[in-house]
């Protein structure tokens, strides 16, 4: 669990945005999004054109690393 330290010149904005970056690195709203057991049709769409995007570009990817040794 993320935790922050405070000092008495820390603003309540400042302690939030320390809170938040702890947050993020530590993968905790990505990680309870992950545990949902409901998944919007909306949710689905956006992971498959996610996904879709990837695909694409690591074609993209591997067919101009084969082209640059030719």
């Amino acid at each position: 669990m993320p935790g922050i330290i405070l000092t008495q010149r820390d603003s309540f904005d400042d302690a939030y945005r320390k809170f938040k970056r702890q947050c993020d690195r530590n993968l905790i709203v990505t990680e309870a999004r992950a545990r949902q057991n409901h998944e919007t049709e909306t949710e689905k769409r956006k992971k498959e054109k996610i996904a879709t995007r990837k695909k694409i570009l690591k074609k993209l990817f591997m067919l101009r690393r084969y082209e640059s040794r030719l």
